[in-house]
């Protein structure tokens, strides 16, 4: 299994941001995949998930309707749309994956990505 993420940057606050995440090895359909983040300094916190079948999602508190989590099964892909961003959305994004299970916690997850920095300017 293998993840590549995509697609961070530099956005001002109030803008817009889609993250990729490409994954080899597996078919995403057969996989919990999730969004984590590490803000500077901070442990590593959950983001989003969407469930195996496709038919649920969750979000933390902090994201919840400014974010929102999708994925292309025809390219094996998952995406996270980050619409009215803030400066405390700055951190390493990464894209995380779990067979046929669901977890909001980085331990349950045993394949990442190498992580994509978003940096929000205020």
């Amino acid at each position: 299994v293998h993840l590549v993420e995509s697609g961070g940057g530099l956005v001002p606050a109030g803008g817009s941001l889609r993250l990729s995440c490409v994954g080899s090895g597996f078919t995403i359909d057969t996989y919990t995949m999730a969004w984590f983040r590490q803000p500077p300094g901070k442990e590593r916190e959950f983001v989003a998930s969407l469930f195996w079948t496709g038919g649920s999602r969750w979000y933390s508190d902090s994201v919840k309707g400014r974010f929102s989590i999708s994925r292309d099964e025809a390219k094996n892909s998952l995406f996270l749309q980050m619409d009215s961003v803030k400066p405390e959305d700055t951190a390493v994004y990464y894209c995380a994956g779990m067979f046929k299970g669901y977890s909001r916690f980085r331990k349950d997850y045993p394949y990442w990505g190498q992580g994509t920095q978003v940096t929000v300017s205020s």
